[in-house]
């Protein structure tokens, strides 16, 4: 489930900086480092991410976003996950409707029963 683009500027503004500190400890969290298209900028986001068998899946919750598009043009970026450094390349979009990368217990509503 996509949330609205409402709730996605209301993070970027006030939950991001409130609640970049507590994700750098919590699993299944880390912060997304990039740097903006245009400005050059850097700029933290935190984000729902998982280790997979082939690397790391984040859970895109609000659709492709401004950070996304970033780490796109970009190739690559760093996710501090625990405070540990992890630089990732080749990043790539997967529509994953089973959400198979995600732990069923940290995204309860995420999946259907069968």
């Amino acid at each position: 489930m996509v949330l609205p683009r409402r709730m996605a500027r209301i993070n970027r503004v006030a939950s991001n900086h409130v609640l970049g500190p507590i994700v750098r400890q919590l699993p299944g969290f880390g912060i997304v480092v990039h740097h903006g298209r245009r400005s050059g900028r850097e700029y933290r986001t935190p984000v729902n991410i998982f280790k997979t068998r082939d690397g790391y899946a984040v859970a895109l919750v609000y659709g492709v976003g401004d950070w996304t598009r970033n780490v796109l043009a970009a190739g690559d970026c760093v996710v501090e996950i625990r405070r540990h450094p992890v630089r990732l390349t080749d990043p790539r979009l997967v529509h994953d409707p089973t959400r198979a990368a995600v732990p069923p217990r940290s995204a309860p509503c995420s999946r259907r029963s069968a």
